[in-house]
C-alpha cells in the first residue's frame, strides 16, 4: 500500500448486503480482496476479515485515504451492518466514504463510463427485479421493483440500449435491447473501482455520508393483536 495522500487512494470497501460479506483494498489495482459466504454472523465478522485484508494489502486503517461501502439494495440488516461500520469508520480516521449501489457494481470494469444507455437489473424477492436506468456510468431515475417477464413500456431508453443483470434477457425482449445475464461478483472491487471515479469527480462532496438504497419497505406487519391499553391513576 502507497503512503496516504498519493495520486492513487488507498481505498477500502466493503458490502454486506448480500448472503456473504464482500471486501478489497485498492491503490490504482487491487491488493487484496475476499468473498465470505454467509447467512448470518457479518456483523461479527466484518471488522476482522477487513483487518486481515489491510494486513494482506500491506497497510492499515490509518493509511486510508477513502472507504466505499456497498448501499444495497439487498438484505436490509446487511445493509445497516456495512453503512455503520462505514460511517463510523470514516469519522474515527477522517476520511470520506463513499456509498456505491449494486447497480454500480454491475458497471462493466474496463469502462463503466462508456455505455451511452443501461438498465441494470438486480435479483429481488419472488423472482422479481429492481432495475434502474444508467447513462454513461449515471443513473438516470430512481430504481425501481418490476416483474422481469412483463416491464413497464416506459423502461424503454434511446437505441443501443443494453440491460445487464438478473434476467436481463427478459427484460430487453420487449425492446430488442442487447442484454447480458450476468450477476453480482467481485462486488468490493467494483465498488472501490467506481468510488475511485467519483473521488476523483469535481463535483465529489467529501462531506456526504452513505445512506442505504431501499426500494422497497421492509418484509415487515404490525402486530396483529391490540396495543396495551394505559391505564390513569390520576
Amino acid at each position: 500500500m502507497q503512503p496516504k495522500g498519493g495520486f492513487d487512494p488507498n481505498i477500502l470497501a466493503f458490502d454486506t448486503s448480500l448472503p456473504q460479506i464482500s471486501a478489497a483494498v485498492m491503490s490504482d489495482v487491487i491488493l487484496a480482496e475476499r468473498d465470505e459466504a454467509m447467512q448470518r454472523g457479518q456483523a461479527e465478522r466484518l471488522m476482522p476479515l477487513l483487518d486481515e485484508l489491510l494486513k494482506e494489502a500491506g497497510g492499515s486503517l490509518r493509511d486510508l485515504d477513502l472507504i466505499a461501502v456497498g448501499i444495497g439494495p439487498g438484505n436490509f440488516t446487511g445493509i445497516r451492518i456495512s453503512v455503520s461500520a462505514a460511517r463510523g469508520l470514516a469519522l474515527a480516521l477522517g476520511i470520506p466514504a463513499i456509498g456505491v449501489s449494486m447497480f454500480e457494481a454491475l458497471l462493466d470494469w474496463d469502462g463503466p463510463l462508456a455505455q451511452p444507455a443501461q438498465v441494470l437489473s438486480i435479483e429481488a424477492p419472488r423472482g422479481n427485479a429492481y432495475v434502474q436506468p444508467f447513462r454513461y456510468g449515471k443513473p438516470q431515475s430512481p430504481p425501481r421493483l418490476i416483474d422481469p417477464a412483463d416491464p413497464p413500456a416506459d423502461l424503454e431508453r434511446p437505441v443501443n440500449m443494453t440491460v445487464r443483470g438478473f434476467r436481463a434477457d427478459e427484460i430487453a425482449k420487449p425492446f430488442h435491447a442487447e442484454h447480458a445475464l450476468i450477476g453480482p461478483s467481485r462486488v468490493a472491487a467494483h465498488m472501490a473501482r467506481i468510488a475511485e471515479i467519483r473521488w476523483r469527480d469535481a463535483g465529489f462532496d467529501p462531506a456526504a455520508r452513505p445512506a442505504p438504497l431501499y426500494v422497497r419497505p421492509a418484509d415487515a406487519a404490525p402486530p396483529s393483536d391490540p396495543p396495551p391499553v394505559i391505564l390513569d391513576d390520576a
